[in-house]
């Protein structure tokens, strides 16, 4: 007979393991020695003592599943259990008990870690269709539609959440865009009928310039020209492709009638020169209004300059561009000056842009938070996303600004 602290083979062969639970019984030894026996089945304890440490070393070091550790955990406690090897097979099962609480320790961890991921993919998802619902009501329709597609961007980089929740979240954002493309189709739809609209009135306008321009009813036909002009005007742009070529046309038809009455009324080239002198007066006299500083008074001053001017009469053609240009160059200030009087005083643009920069701000500081966070974690290549979708956000953020400045705050 032989033993050792943890095991015996009894004289018939019968090896036996002390447990807490009293001596259970190995297996049967024949073959050789009581201690050849003893150390057979001590090197089979050894080798549980190895599995069990490796699957501890795996659960604590790498991303074993837990379904896939419990496996692995009843697998070696069914080995422990069978008694076929000889040591502290109780020490195996309480690391084997620990190993379990450890598992379920990890499970309720990760299951938190999901829970935590999928709040902060909820919130940013809810953001972002806030976010478009706000876009969808914008008139800005490069930025915004700009913008919207960024967001879709930002959207498939978020994890999913619960079916309902995301496709009712998805349903919102998927709304909101439609709306806005709606709203802008139906926005350039109209532009392009008042563009369509204002081209068959010019070529119009055209037609009876151009049957104008050999009339030789000097008076009459130069105040037609004149009507022409106005209604020319009042009658808005037409297509890009289009506007020049009927300006080209409708202006040469002027040219060629007022080029024959020239060369008809060469003797009033004297009265010519003696208008452009009193228009180059008059042109100087406006040019002193810039830079504009009283609105009210600068367009009273230049309305009263303008009827003087249109009073005048014609200047040498080759003179009329230069002379005209001075008068158009303080037009335009005048005219800018009373857009940005408007653009300042309209409450509810100021309203929208201020608006507009509160969301942008609050984006970028939660971006640049983001950022710090991440980098904080090493996560190097989503910190390089959020960095290139915050210079995207401060861009719009350094426009959005420079529009609410035009309003004076």
């Amino acid at each position: 007979m032989s033993s050792d602290p943890w095991g015996r083979v009894d004289e018939t062969g019968t090896v036996y393991v002390r447990t807490a639970d009293g001596e259970k019984v190995v297996g049967s030894w024949q073959a050789g020695s009581p201690d050849e026996a003893l150390a057979y089945f001590e090197r089979k304890y050894e080798g549980l003592v190895v599995e069990i440490g490796l699957l501890e070393k795996r659960v604590r070091t790498t991303d074993l599943s837990s379904k896939d550790a419990m496996a692995a955990i009843d697998h070696l406690r069914e080995q422990v259990d069978a008694h076929h090897a000889v040591g502290d097979l109780d020490a195996l099962r309480g690391r084997l008990d620990k190993l379990v609480e450890l598992v379920e320790a990890r499970r309720e961890e990760r299951k938190a870690q999901r829970a935590r991921q999928s709040e902060e993919a909820r919130q940013a998802k809810e953001a972002l269709v806030v976010e478009a619902e706000e876009l969808a009501q914008s008139d800005q329709w490069r930025a915004a539609g700009e913008r919207l597609r960024a967001l879709v961007d930002t959207w498939k980089g978020l994890p999913r959440l619960d079916r309902k929740s995301d496709d009712e979240l998805w349903h919102r954002f998927s709304h909101a865009r439609s709306a806005f493309s709606k709203r802008r189709k139906q926005h350039f739809a109209q532009l392009d009928a008042q563009r369509e609209d204002a081209r068959r009135i010019k070529e119009q306008l055209v037609a009876e310039a151009e049957a104008l321009s050999g009339s030789t009813d000097w008076g009459p036909t130069a105040a037609r020209y004149r009507d022409l002009m106005a209604q020319w005007k009042a009658a808005g742009r037409a297509q890009r492709e289009h506007e020049e070529e009927l300006w080209n046309r409708f202006r040469g038809a002027q040219d060629v009638f007022f080029a024959a009455r020239s060369s008809v009324f060469a003797e009033r080239d004297a009265e010519q020169a003696e208008n452009l002198k009193l228009k180059e007066e008059l042109a100087g006299e406006a040019e002193k209004l810039l830079p504009i500083t009283d609105l009210k008074a600068a367009r009273a001053a230049f309305r009263a300059i303008n009827e003087r001017w249109e009073a005048i009469g014609h200047v040498p053609r080759d003179a009329r561009p230069k002379v005209e240009g001075r008068m158009h160059t303080v037009e335009r200030a005048i005219q800018e000056a009373e857009e940005a009087e408007w653009r300042r005083t309209n409450p509810e643009a100021r309203a929208r842009a201020a608006g507009l920069t509160g969301q942008l701000q609050a984006a970028v500081d939660k971006l640049k938070g983001q950022i710090e966070q991440t980098r904080a974690q090493g996560n190097t290549a989503k910190a390089e996303k959020l960095e290139r979708e915050l210079e995207g956000r401060q861009a719009l953020l350094d426009q959005a600004l420079k529009g609410l400045q035009e309003f004076g705050g």
